[in-house]
């Protein structure tokens, strides 16, 4: 892997609390990346940005595109694998090196538009939510190229919701805007595609519920590139079935605190007992010698008056 050719994120002004990362992870994108690239950089959003753009080993003129490209923006930071490991080791990477309080993943196939963006952070700034996903189900301009594809997402958002207890509406959403310590704390490790829903399973288990903002999405056919399949639901399904068999293995935060609240009882408890032992072997010792120790207290008492 190569480590970012250069970094350079905008600092913050005073009083602006969030720092934006968005990961781009892109294999073989010759064709769209630079318009994909070129909306993302110039679209007007009320915090610092920061744009980590990871090759997964593509074949084509994408690396070189790409330095072309980082000459003439600083904001962008480059990562590259030097063979194709998967999308979701593609975004660990981008993770490892974002430095922003914030991070969001974005594709640069122009299935999504930037500008959603901005009315994903807006909830983020009045303080009404620390995640949001942006959801293609009640976007205006939504457009699937597949039934299949549209009904797959439908079947897995649901069994995410019948699994997890939650009412989210779209569970493969690439917008996914999420606080990166929050991120980092769930110790993701799918390496594929699958990656997009551990994400969503872990969040849900740890108790985030995300906030959810329409976005606009118009579907690529796989003439055009598009890489997901049927197999993927598949996967996703399963995912979603270990995540939730794994978190029942799991310890929650409540159940350690109950754990260490009856610790911590049972410590006091067996001081208790260790005093009273102390006190009762006193009495007797000094019964053996022939005292009384009841007396012996109340002298001392006298004395010291």
């Amino acid at each position: 892997m190569t480590l970012p050719t250069s970094r350079a994120p905008s600092a913050p002004t005073p009083g602006e609390a969030i720092r934006l990362s968005v990961v781009m992870p892109v294999l073989n994108e010759e064709r769209t990346l630079r318009l994909a690239l070129n909306r993302l950089v110039h679209t007007d959003l009320p915090c610092p940005l920061e744009v980590i753009v990871v090759d997964d080993g593509s074949t084509d003129g994408t690396w070189d595109l790409l330095t072309a490209f980082r000459c003439a923006h600083g904001e962008v930071v480059l990562c590259r694998h030097e063979r194709n490991r998967g999308k979701g080791a593609a975004v660990l990477t981008g993770l490892d090196v974002a430095t922003g309080t914030h991070a969001l993943v974005f594709d640069a196939d122009l299935e999504y538009d930037p500008e959603d963006i901005r009315r994903m952070l807006q909830p983020v700034i009045e303080g009404r939510a620390a995640t949001v996903y942006g959801t293609r189900l009640f976007g205006r301009d939504t457009v699937y190229q597949s039934f299949w594809f549209a009904l797959g997402n439908r079947a897995t958002t649901l069994a995410a919701n019948v699994l997890y207890d939650a009412a989210i509406s779209d569970l493969h959403t690439c917008l996914k805007l999420l606080p990166l310590p929050l991120l980092r704390s769930l110790d993701l490790d799918e390496q594929g595609f699958g990656l997009d829903t551990q994400i969503t399973a872990r969040m849900l288990m740890s108790g985030v519920r995300p906030y959810e903002v329409p976005i606009s999405y118009n579907s690529r056919t796989r003439e055009e590139g598009k890489k997901i399949g049927w197999k993927h639901g598949v996967e996703s399904i399963a995912i979603l079935r270990r995540e939730r068999a794994a978190a029942r293995r799991r310890p929650t935060w409540m159940q350690v605190s109950r754990d260490v609240a009856r610790f911590q009882r049972g410590q006091a408890v067996e001081r208790l007992i260790a005093m009273e032992e102390a006190r009762i072997a006193a009495r007797l010792v000094a019964r053996l010698a022939g005292a009384d120790p009841r007396v012996d207290v109340v002298a001392r008492a006298e004395a010291g008056a």
